[in-house]
């Protein structure tokens, strides 16, 4: 069965429950899982926990709202939801997280201040997003402008069928996109990487993550979210040079390895807010396409850094964007820093 159509039935079965494995064969899916954890033991974590880069940043281009004495708009929203990846478990200072080095690259996109807020935790996955969105929303406070959230490794090494991660995956997205939030959603990230992995259970890590990827992209797409493909992204790239994209425990990403991941979703984060330049006009240089949503969701799963998102009917835009080196120095430290 083709990649397109594992994931169209997945993303099906989210819809409207029911659905099996539908991956690969059940012993062939243990095994991989049991190999996943027994390579997470072995390289272990004791990394603590991660840095917090909550806080305002690109403080020099405005105020912390817009009013008198304080000309212009107000910052931009930007929340972070998810595992130890989005909250950037690995790493020494905030400043090297993925949530600040999206929130600087925006404001210095969008020349306004960004007030960055991570919800995301270590170990989460699909079933803790319903909480995570209710902090967000649930308070007095505005909802974000834009939301990112990264999911999925945690999902698969813990055997949670794939149909129910879709389906707390589109939950938590329907609730934002309801709340007037544009989502960004990097999909499940490629564990055929993980270095204590050998084949050939390296080959079905990686074709299990790929189709929970693909199968995340139909759901969400569907309801107004782009995605951006964290699996084939993290995957050449990391498996090329580990000792630089991981982290001392081999398994998170190293300060290089986040910044290459906030190099890819910045350009999507910018798009969803209309502040990249030929938002979704097609390149047909960049083999950039407009595909049927399952066929766009297996190509994303494909290739490094693509982003889908929804066009009109069944159809789906396939981008690449242009990658753009994000600021070395936040515009204002954030709160954690100082």
């Amino acid at each position: 069965m083709s990649r397109a159509r594992t994931a169209r039935r997945i993303a099906a079965g989210a819809a409207y429950g029911g659905g099996g494995l539908g991956l690969v064969g059940v012993a062939a899916v243990g095994l991989v899982l049991a190999e996943v954890q027994f390579a997470k033991k072995t390289v272990g974590t004791g990394l603590g926990d991660p840095p917090r880069a909550d806080g305002l940043y690109g403080s020099d281009f405005g105020g912390p709202a817009a009013g008198p004495g304080c000309p212009g708009p107000g910052p931009l929203r930007l929340a972070m939801l998810g595992d130890s990846t989005a909250a950037g478990l690995g790493v020494h200072r905030a400043r090297q997280t993925p949530a600040a080095l999206l929130a600087s690259g925006l404001a210095a996109v969008a020349e306004r201040p960004v007030e960055m807020r991570n919800v995301a935790l270590s170990g989460a996955m699909s079933d803790d997003l319903d909480r995570q969105v209710g902090l967000l929303l649930d308070e007095d406070t505005p909802a974000p402008d834009v939301c990112v959230i990264m999911i999925g490794a945690n999902d698969v090494t813990r055997r949670m069928p794939p149909t129910q991660s879709v389906r707390h995956l589109t939950s938590a997205v329907r609730r934002l996109r309801l709340a007037g939030c544009e989502v960004v959603v990097g999909t499940c990230p490629d564990l055929g990487t993980i270095e204590p992995v050998y084949q050939p259970l390296r080959w079905l890590a990686r074709r299990v993550s790929r189709q929970l990827a693909a199968a995340q992209t139909i759901g969400v797409v569907a309801l107004g979210a782009r995605t951006i493909s964290m699996g084939d992204l993290l995957g050449p790239e990391f498996a090329a040079n580990p000792r630089e994209m991981f982290g001392p425990d081999s398994y998170h990403p190293s300060a290089e390895g986040y910044a290459t991941a906030a190099m890819a979703i910045l350009p999507t984060v910018c798009a969803a807010l209309s502040l990249w330049p030929e938002s979704d006009r097609l390149d047909v240089a960049r083999n950039e396409d407009m595909l049927p949503v399952a066929k766009a969701a297996s190509a994303a799963a494909e290739q490094a850094g693509t982003e889908v998102t929804a066009a009109r009917g069944p159809w789906a835009l396939l981008k690449h964007r242009r990658r753009r080196r994000v600021p070395s120095e936040s515009p204002a430290p954030s709160p954690a820093e100082a």
